[in-house]
Formats: C-alpha cells, sequence, structure tokens
C-alpha cells in the first residue's frame, strides 16, 4: 500500500461520527495497523509509513555529525593525527601513553614526542619495554572426562539442568570419595558443549495477578476473556470481550466463527480504548489488561493474550499485561455485567 493512501486512511479516522475500528472494518485491515500509521504520522515520519521504520529528527542527526567532526579533527602539533583518532574516547581526553607509544612506533624520536607529547622518557621507555603480563590465576582443568560424566547423566534424564546435574555429581563423588566439581565449572563446561537445557522464549515481566479482580477506580484495570456460543446449526462463534473491573461495563467485543487470533485481540483493545476515550493513540494513563493465565491443555482464550506481538501492542498503546488464574477472571467478570445480544454478535 502507498504511502498516500495510508495517510488518507488515517485522515479519515479523525473525521466526525468515525474511528480506527470503523475505518478498519471499511477498509479490511487491522484496527492496529491504523494506531501504527497514526503514530508515525504524529511523529512526522510520512516516508517510515511505508518502511515501517522511525525516523531521526535532523537535529540529533546533525549533532552526531558535529560529533563525529569532532573525532577527526584531532591532532597532536601538527602530526600523529590517525594516532591521537585512535587514543581518543567520546567524552574523555586522548590517552598520551597510547599517542606517544604510537608515534614511536610509526617512526618519530623518543625526545620529539616526549616534547610534543608531553610525557616523560623514563616512563615512556618502561612502557616501551613493558613485559607481557603474566596469566592469573590457575590454569583450566582438563574437562574431557567431566564432559563425559555430564552425557551420561544427560542421556538419562534429558530434563535435567546443570544444578540437578551438580548435584548428582556431587553424590557421585562422595560415594566413591572423589573431589567433588565446582558448580560454576559444571556450568561452564556444559554450556560449551551446547548441554544447558534450552529457554522457554521471552521473559515475563510482568507479575502474576492472583488477588482480588474488581477496583474502586473506573480506568484502573480492564479484563478480557473469551467464550464460544453454540447456534442452533451447530455452528459455533466465539467472543472476545472486554470490561472494566470497576463498574462491570462491556466496552467491546470481537466475534468469529474461526478461532481467536492475536489481531482480533489487539482490534479489541483498540475499540476498547476508543469507547473510553475516543481517537487518541495510547491512553493517558497506564491501565492494566487483565487475562487468563493459559493452561497447555486450553485451545482457545489463552495464547492470542500471551503472544510477543499482542503484549508489544497493548505496551504500545498504554496497557500493562497482567494474567490471572485460568477460569477466575471469566466467573468474576460476567457475574454483574450486561452484554449485547447474540443477534448483534452474530450480525458483528
Amino acid at each position: 500500500m502507498d504511502t498516500g493512501r495510508k495517510v488518507r486512511i488515517v485522515e479519515e479516522t479523525y473525521l466526525p461520527g468515525m474511528s480506527v475500528s470503523l475505518v478498519a472494518r471499511r477498509h479490511g485491515i487491522g484496527g492496529n495497523q491504523i494506531i501504527a500509521w497514526r503514530r508515525l504520522m504524529t511523529q512526522g515520519a510520512l516516508t517510515a509509513a511505508t518502511a515501517g521504520e522511525d525516523v531521526v529528527p535532523a537535529s540529533e542527526y546533525r549533532a552526531l555529525e558535529a560529533q563525529d567532526a569532532s573525532y577527526t579533527g584531532c591532532s597532536v602539533k601538527g602530526h600523529g593525527e590517525r594516532a591521537a583518532a585512535r587514543g581518543r574516547v567520546p567524552g574523555r581526553r586522548p590517552n598520551k601513553t597510547a599517542v606517544a607509544l604510537d608515534l614511536v612506533a610509526a617512526g618519530g624520536t623518543v625526545s620529539a614526542v616526549e616534547e610534543a607529547v608531553g610525557i616523560t622518557r623514563p616512563h615512556l621507555s618502561a612502557m616501551r619495554h613493558r613485559p607481557a603480563p603474566r596469566p592469573r590465576g590457575r590454569p583450566p582443568l582438563p574437562d574431557a572426562e567431566l564432559v563425559a560424566d555430564i552425557r551420561v547423566l544427560v542421556a538419562d534424564l534429558p530434563a535435567y539442568g546443570y544444578r540437578r546435574v551438580h548435584a548428582l555429581l556431587r553424590r557421585e563423588a562422595g560415594n566413591t570419595w572423589r573431589e567433588a566439581r565446582n558448580p560454576k565449572r559444571v556450568y561452564r563446561v556444559m554450556k560449551m558443549h551446547g548441554l544447558l537445557l534450552q529457554q522457554d522464549g521471552e521473559r515475563r515481566e510482568e507479575r502474576r495477578h492472583d488477588g482480588r479482580v474488581a477496583v474502586d477506580l473506573r480506568n484502573t484495570r480492564w479484563c478480557s476473556d473469551g467464550l464460544e456460543i453454540t447456534c442452533d446449526n451447530g455452528e459455533k462463534v466465539r467472543v472476545a470481550f472486554a470490561l472494566d473491573c470497576c463498574d462491570r461495563e462491556a466496552m467491546g467485543h470481537v466475534a468469529t466463527t474461526g478461532g481467536i487470533t492475536a489481531k482480533d485481540v489487539e482490534d479489541l483493545m483498540v475499540a476498547t480504548v476508543e469507547h473510553r476515550y475516543g481517537q487518541v493513540n495510547r491512553v493517558p494513563e497506564p491501565i492494566e489488561w487483565l487475562t487468563d493465565n493459559p493452561v497447555p491443555s486450553e485451545t482457545e482464550g489463552g495464547s492470542c493474550y500471551t503472544v510477543r506481538n499482542t503484549r508489544a501492542f497493548a505496551w504500545g498503546i498504554g496497557l500493562i499485561p497482567r494474567t490471572t488464574q485460568s477460569a477466575v477472571l471469566n466467573r468474576t467478570a460476567w457475574r454483574r455485567c450486561s452484554f449485547a445480544p447474540s443477534s448483534a454478535i452474530m450480525s458483528a
């Protein structure tokens, strides 16, 4: 899609009586995509709407150019410009010793370098003839025997990490009267040979919410969940909704005869934000977005809320993803709320 059409679609959302959700359905695109275009336009990134990249302000670019020119323009009394530039660290003065050693290595005399750089001759001579540093600490122990013992344990117990493997090695060493292996060494050897357990994906930054769901103030915590409705003809309609945990108002919903996807949840977030705040790109104050903690046996309602793209989009518009125990949210949220009739759901 060309940039001009993206601009026209974004401008259409600001017309009276229009919203991001209505414009998205009219053009057959996701509401989250229009939110992204609108954010780029507010930053002045008309050309970035096509590439999908952020734009560096011209003032920052000029400042970087001036900073780079200041690095390449330094010199030491008319000669050794390249040596001085290599010794220059941004925000710090150049290292005299490094510059002097480079100048001497380039063919300069010690007396001339001493006068130009301002360094004493004994110090320069000592640095030129400095002996090689001795290795610190003890040399590493051979790892062949340890790797063989770890491979035997991992072959029988593939789900064990380095801590359990170290515990088994320590137990075995106690039974055979051998010296126990250091846990840091076990970790290093397992990491070098690819024997560590793989990480389960991204780190969860949000805390798990398992306390009181209801709050005393509106627009403090919103909750969302999904449900399934079986029609008379046997077809199933799956609905995802969003409620305010204070007044139990149903602020938005999406419905489909297929499965609820991450894009559907992102559109639900956009519709919910527009319902409360109008045509904004971000909520004024951070709001918790409470959903179920997905269970591996579940096929609906969990993973579409916790995937990386959905969580990143929620953070982008000011929502803070939170998780709670499964089935608690649905039972608590629907206890005292009213929702749209089934005909409206089917028409959506």
